[in-house]
Formats: C-alpha cells, sequence, structure tokens
C-alpha cells in the first residue's frame, strides 16, 4: 500500500511539474489500453503512416540507427528493426515505459525530449511519432533533437488539414476525447516555419508526404498538405 501510494504521488507531481499541465499519458486509464487502439480502428490508419515513414526516412542511407522520443509503449519503435533501423527509445511516462518494457527488446530511457540526457550524434537520427504535438516549447525540442541526432530527424504528425479536427475539437469539448486536449496540430507548413527557426545556420532539407485519406479516395498518399496524417523528414547536409 505505501509503494503504491509513493508511485501514485511521484505520478501526480510529474503532472504538476513537467509543462505545468496534466498529461493523459500519465493516467492509467489511457496508457494500459493505448495498444488496443492501434490494434483496432487505428490499424489501416497504421499501416499507411508506416509506409510513409519508411519511404522518406530510406532515402537517406546514411541512417541505421535512431533514438525514437516519445516512444509510449514502443508501437513504431518495434517496427523500426524491420526495415533495417536499429531503435532505441525515450519517454517521460512511467506508465508508458512499463508497458514497453513488457514488448521492446531495446534500449529505453525515461527523460524529457526537452532536454535529451545523450552526448551531441549520439544516434543517426531522431524519430517523433505523434507525440510532437504535445511539446509546449517545439523550438528547444528539435535543437535538441539536432543536437543528438547525426543526419536527420523523421517526424509523424497528426495534421492541422484534415475535416477530423472538427471532430476531434469536438469530442474534446464535451470531454470525450482526452488525447487532444493539450495537443497542437500543425500542417506541414506551420511545422516547416517552426523547424526554419529552431535550425538557423544549418544546412537541411525538409521532404514531406501526407496520409490518413478516405478509402474510397483514388491515392492513399500525395505532396498535398491536406489528410489526417503526415510524415516529414529534416536530412542534414552538413555532416
Amino acid at each position: 500500500m505505501e509503494l503504491k501510494t509513493s508511485t501514485q504521488q511521484l505520478v501526480t507531481e510529474q503532472t504538476q511539474t513537467w509543462q505545468g499541465r496534466s498529461e493523459w499519458f500519465f493516467n492509467r486509464k489511457y496508457t494500459d489500453t493505448y495498444e488496443k487502439y492501434y490494434e483496432g480502428p487505428y490499424k489501416r490508419a497504421e499501416i499507411w503512416q508506416k509506409k510513409v515513414l519508411e519511404e522518406l526516412i530510406s532515402k537517406d542511407t546514411r541512417v541505421k540507427n535512431l533514438l525514437e522520443f516519445g516512444c509510449g509503449t514502443t508501437r513504431f519503435t518495434r517496427w523500426w528493426k524491420d526495415i533495417g533501423i536499429e531503435a532505441s527509445g525515450g519517454d517521460i511516462s512511467p506508465f508508458m515505459l512499463s508497458q514497453a518494457l513488457h514488448r521492446f527488446d531495446g534500449d529505453l530511457v525515461m527523460a524529457d525530449s526537452h532536454y535529451m540526457p545523450f552526448k551531441d550524434h549520439s544516434f543517426d537520427a531522431l524519430a517523433f511519432i505523434t507525440t510532437f504535438e504535445y511539446y509546449k516549447d517545439p523550438v528547444q525540442v528539435i535543437r535538441e533533437a539536432a543536437r543528438v541526432g547525426k543526419y536527420g530527424i523523421i517526424m509523424g504528425m497528426m495534421n492541422r488539414n484534415t475535416p477530423k479536427l472538427i471532430r476531434r475539437r469536438a469530442q474534446q469539448a464535451v470531454g470525450k476525447n482526452e488525447f487532444y486536449v493539450t495537443a497542437t496540430f500543425y500542417t506541414p507548413q506551420k511545422l516547416i516555419k517552426i523547424i526554419n527557426k529552431a535550425l538557423v545556420g544549418r544546412d537541411y532539407t525538409i521532404e514531406w508526404t501526407t496520409t490518413g485519406l478516405p478509402k474510397w479516395f483514388p491515392v492513399q498518399k500525395w505532396n498535398v498538405p491536406i489528410g489526417d496524417f503526415f510524415g516529414l523528414y529534416i536530412q542534414f547536409n552538413d555532416r
């Protein structure tokens, strides 16, 4: 009982101090069922998201390993090896990482992405998959990622340019979707402006692709900024 109380107190303190707000990923109601979401209604979306991410990062043949921050239960972290990339994971949530420990056989660290506990160029690349939306200081996080990642940064984002944005906000307004309460939804253009601010003085190129389109649509990924999800890769050319 004392151990349970101490653990709960620690997590409560974290939700009050980390970013100064309550986050869903410190709540076991959501973290314990996170994987079921991907195995259920989100399965088709996940398949296309991975296709987009693979297409983007595979073009940079220098990338042999990466660190995925905000790895959660390691849903995507476990997948990188399928495309020949060795992955490690990092997350701020002890509840997410407790799920990851039973699912992932690679290295994991509990840390804040704003202050990554790694030396410069520790990994070939950094990855953020549906987690960057929750950072209060995105410029700081990108700068940290550029410090730790040698060749690039791969990002998978919930897109603001989607009809589902209305549904997301409506659910949020009536308290039926805790996942998006503190999320910031980006468009490719909005994200690129933040990247340019964070990486002043660096030589890099950016490529992005959108997916998350209706089943009946003639294409499932394209270079138009409309769709539920987009992948973006920042390739550093000065390394």
